[in-house]
């Protein structure tokens, strides 16, 4: 079993930046898929980006590519999500998430282990 912890969230300029960290319990997180999904209100959850087990492999949402980057430290048991040039439609709740199968990691039902989300607000 894994635990995650999502920190990091808060009140942001649009333009501005934030840091996501996803801090995960267990002594197998090398083992695991790493995944940031964030759900706005009333919206469905949406995949932000996902990362290998390794680290080299990253994949990113269309609305993030090249604003957002993920990273991972195995030894810390620890992914980021760098958000940079936020804008106001990128508020929402983000959600960190594991899963040690293989498959479609951009698919929300692949997941097994969730955190319960930190928010993100960014204002015009």
């Amino acid at each position: 079993q894994v635990q995650v912890v999502e920190s990091g969230g808060g009140l942001v300029q649009a333009g501005g930046s934030l840091r996501l960290s996803c801090a995960a319990s267990g002594r197998t997180f090398s083992s695991y898929v790493m995944g940031w999904f964030r759900q706005a209100p009333g919206k469905e959850r949406e995949f932000v980006a996902h990362i290998s087990r390794s680290g080299y492999i990253t994949y990113y949402a269309d609305s993030v590519k090249g604003r957002f980057t993920i990273s991972r430290d195995n030894a810390k048991n620890t992914v980021y999500l760098q958000m940079n040039s936020l804008k106001p439609e990128d508020t929402a709740v983000y959600y960190c998430a594991a899963v040690s199968r293989f498959g479609d990691a951009t698919t929300p039902n692949l997941y097994d282990y969730w955190g319960q989300g930190t928010q993100v607000t960014v204002s015009s």
